[in-house]
C-alpha cells in the first residue's frame, strides 16, 4: 500500500479542540469508549463465525489494555474484526465526521460530556481528549487483507500506510499528552477499568498479577505454595443479571452483592428483573438494611448498557422512592452515552420506571402473602420503601395498601383494613370519624400513651423519618379517618365524644385557677384552660396543637412549610380541675404558695416531655428541694 495523506473534511472550525474543551472534565471516559468498541469488534467476529460468514479460527476472545509509562502510551488491543484501509477511511474519517457541522453548532454550548460523546460516531475520537497522537494498527478478518496503519495528531490531517500487525484485530495506541499524564499510572487505569468494564462480556486483560499456587508438600506433609504470574483479567463476563433466575442460588445473589458492595451487610431480599417487551431490561435490585443516614444509602444502583457501566445517577430511571435500593439495571434501549435531558424525555425510560415500580410491588405482595411472619420481621427495614412509594406514586399506593403495615406500641402489626376494624368501635368520634392515635417518640410521650391506653385507645408507632408525610398522606387517602399524635391534647379531648367529664370547680373557681396558672407561667405563647379530667390524670398537661406541630415538623424536613417553621412555638396548658392539687391550690390563702405549686405542676409537665432546660430546670430543682 502506498502511504496516503489526507484531510478529514470538516466544513467548520476544527472539531478536536471542541472535543477537548467540552469533555475535559470527564476525560476518563476515553477508556470506556475504546474498550467498549474493542469488545464490540470481538463480539462481531464471533457472530460472523456463528453465522458461517467467517471460517477462520476465532480463538479465545480478548481485549488487552497495556501501559508503557516510559513511552507515554496506552494501547487498547483486540482480536476482533479488524479493518481494511478502505474501512478506516469509511468508519474513522467519514462516518465519524459526517455530522461534524451539525455537531459543532448543536453542542458548542454543551456542559455535560455525556451530551456529546457517542453522538455522530464520536466515541473513538474521545481518544484525543488525552492524546497528542493516535495510531491505529489493524488487520481485517477478510481473506487476503493486508495490515493497515492510521495516524492523526488531533488536527484534521491524517495518514494511512502499511501496518505491521500480524494477527486479526485492532490496536489503538494513544500517545498521552502532557495534561493527561495522570493516566500513565497502573493504579489509575485499574480504577477506571474497575468502574466501567467490570462486567463486560469479553475478558479484559490489564497486565498480570501474582497468585499463590500449591506446590507439593513440606517435610510435615503440609501443602507448599509458590508464586505465579497470571493474566490480570479485570472483569466478570457473565454477571448474574445475564443469567436466568432458575440457574441461580441465594448464595449467587449474595456473592454478587458482596462484589458490588464489599463492606455492606447482607440485603433483606432481591428482585431479578428480566423483560424483553416493549423494551429490553435486565438487572437485580436488592433491598438493603436501611440506616438513618439516607444520603449514604443513595446512588447505589448502577446503570449499564450491554454490560458497560454508564452511571450511578439513576434518578430518572428508578422511581424516587426506590433510590435507596441497591443493585444493577442493564438496558440496551438506554444509549451508552446518556444525558439527563435524554433520560427525562425518553419514552422507554418512562416505561422502565413504571415496570420497576410494578415489579417491586409484586415482589412485596408475594412476600407478604407467602410468609407474613417473615415479612413482618423485615417490616422495620422495608417499611420505609413502602411508605415512601405510597406517598409518591399513586399506582404503588393502590398495590401497597394491601401489604403496608401499621405497627402499634405493643409491636403488633396490622394491614390498613385490619387496623380500622380493630380501633373503629372505640376510636370513632361523635361525627363518625375514626381517629388513629400515634406516637413519634414512645419514651418521651409515654405519659400520654398510658393515658390513652387507660381509655382503651390503641397507639400507633410512627417514628421513621418519613412518617410525618405518611401520616398526612393517610388522612387524604383513608375515608373518614383522622390521625392525631397522642400528645396533641389531653386523653379526654383526643377523640371528641358526646360524653364530657365535667370539672368539679365552679365557674368562679375555674377563673381563679386559670389566673393563678397564667401568672405562674408568664409566657405569651402558653394558653391556659381548665378542663374536666379523671382525678387520676395528671394535674397539668402541656400540648401543641396537632396541625401546628405537624406543619412545623414538615418545615424542618423541607416539606415546603417554611412559613410555619418560622412561627414561634405555641402550647396549650390543660389544668385538670378534678385533681386534688388544684383543690390544694384553691384552699391556700398564700398567693406565693399558690404560685409555687402552680409553677411546680407546670414544670413537671414540661419536664416529662424534655421541655425543661437551662435556668428553668435549675430553678425547678431548687424549688423541688425546698418543697421536700
Amino acid at each position: 500500500m502506498t502511504t496516503e495523506k489526507g484531510s478529514i473534511s470538516i466544513h467548520t472550525e476544527n472539531i478536536f479542540p471542541i472535543i477537548k474543551k467540552f469533555l475535559y472534565s470527564d476525560n476518563e471516559i476515553f477508556l470506556r469508549e475504546l474498550v467498549s468498541n474493542a469488545v464490540d469488534a470481538v463480539q462481531k467476529i464471533k457472530r460472523l463465525a456463528a453465522l458461517g460468514q467467517y471460517n477462520g479460527e476465532v480463538g479465545e476472545p480478548l481485549v488487552e489494555v497495556s501501559l508503557d509509562a516510559a513511552a507515554k502510551t496506552i494501547t487498547i488491543s483486540d482480536n476482533g474484526l479488524g479493518m481494511t484501509a478502505e474501512e478506516i477511511k469509511k468508519y474513522i474519517n467519514q462516518v465519524a465526521f459526517s455530522g461534524a457541522s451539525e455537531f459543532v453548532e448543536k453542542f458548542k454550548d454543551a456542559k455535560d460530556a455525556n451530551e456529546i460523546i457517542g453522538k455522530f460516531g464520536l466515541g473513538f475520537y474521545s481518544a484525543f481528549m488525552v492524546s497528542d497522537l493516535v495510531e491505529i494498527q489493524t488487520l481485517s478478518y477478510q481473506e487476503g487483507a493486508t495490515p493497515a496503519k492510521w495516524t492523526c495528531d488531533g488536527s484534521t490531517e491524517f495518514e494511512i500506510s502499511d501496518g505491521d500487525r500480524t494477527t486479526r484485530g485492532t490496536s489503538i495506541i494513544l500517545h498521552i499528552n502532557a495534561e493527561s499524564e495522570e493516566f500513565l499510572s497502573e493504579h489509575k487505569l485499574q480504577e477506571i477499568l474497575d468502574k466501567y468494564a467490570k462486567f463486560l462480556p469479553v475478558p479484559i486483560k490489564f497486565g498480570t498479577k501474582t497468585e499463590q499456587e500449591e506446590d507439593g508438600v513440606d517435610a510435615e506433609d503440609k501443602p507448599k505454595y509458590k508464586s505465579v504470574e497470571v493474566d490480570n483479567i479485570i472483569n466478570t463476563t457473565n454477571p448474574i443479571w445475564t443469567k436466568a433466575p432458575a440457574d441461580l442460588s441465594d448464595a449467587d445473589y449474595l456473592d454478587f452483592y458482596k462484589q458490588l458492595y464489599p463492606f455492606s451487610e447482607d440485603p433483606l431480599f432481591w428482585i431479578h428483573l428480566n423483560v424483553d417487551y416493549p423494551f429490553n431490561l435486565t438487572g437485580v435490585l436488592y433491598f438493603p438494611k436501611v440506616k438513618d443516614d439516607f444520603d449514604m444509602q443513595r446512588n447505589k444502583i448502577k446503570l449499564f448498557s450491554r454490560q458497560v457501566f454508564i452511571t450511578d445517577e439513576v434518578k430518572d430511571i428508578v422511581p424516587e422512592f426506590l433510590m435507596l435500593l441497591h443493585g444493577v439495571i442493564d438496558s440496551p434501549d438506554i444509549p451508552l452515552n446518556v444525558s439527563r435531558s435524554f433520560l427525562q424525555a425518553d419514552s422507554n425510560v418512562k416505561k422502565i420506571n413504571s415496570y420497576i415500580t410494578k415489579k417491586v410491588a409484586d415482589k412485596l405482595a408475594e412476600l407478604f402473602n407467602k410468609d407474613r411472619k417473615a415479612y413482618e420481621e423485615k417490616w422495620s427495614n422495608i417499611g420505609l420503601f413502602v411508605k415512601y412509594g405510597m406517598i409518591s406514586e399513586e399506582k404503588f399506593y393502590d398495590k401497597g395498601k394491601d401489604f403496608a403495615l401499621l405497627t402499634n406500641t405493643k409491636g403488633e402489626n396490622f394491614t390498613f383494613e385490619e387496623y380500622k376494624e380493630k380501633v373503629a368501635p372505640v376510636q370513632t368520634d361523635k361525627n363518625g370519624t375514626v381517629v388513629y392515635l400515634y406516637t413519634t417518640d414512645p419514651e418521651k410521650q409515654d405519659g400520654f400513651i398510658q393515658s390513652a391506653e387507660k381509655k382503651g385507645y390503641d397507639v400507633l408507632l410512627m417514628n421513621s423519618p418519613i412518617d410525618n408525610h405518611f401520616v398526612s398522606s393517610l388522612e387524604q387517602k383513608l375515608e373518614k379517618t383522622q390521625l392525631k399524635r397522642v400528645d396533641a391534647s389531653v386523653a379526654n379531648q383526643l377523640i371528641e365524644k358526646d360524653e364530657v367529664l365535667e370539672s368539679v370547680l365552679s365557674e368562679e373557681q375555674s377563673t381563679n385557677v386559670k389566673a393563678i396558672f397564667e401568672k405562674a407561667i408568664a409566657k405569651p405563647n402558653f394558653s391556659v384552660e381548665v378542663v374536666g379530667l379523671s382525678p387520676d390524670d395528671s394535674p397539668v398537661t402541656v400540648t401543641m396543637d396537632e396541625f401546628m406541630r405537624r406543619m412545623k415538623d414538615m418545615a424542618k424536613m423541607g416539606g415546603g412549610m417554611s412559613f410555619y417553621g418560622n412561627m414561634p412555638d405555641s402550647y396549650k396548658v390543660a389544668i385538670n380541675g378534678n385533681h386534688k392539687l388544684v383543690s390544694k391550690i384553691l384552699a391556700s390563702t398564700n398567693e406565693e404558695e399558690q404560685s409555687k405549686f402552680a409553677k411546680q405542676a407546670v414544670d413537671l409537665a414540661l419536664l416529662s416531655q424534655g421541655m425543661l432546660t437551662g435556668a428553668e430546670l435549675t430553678a425547678f430543682v431548687s424549688r423541688s428541694v425546698e418543697l421536700i
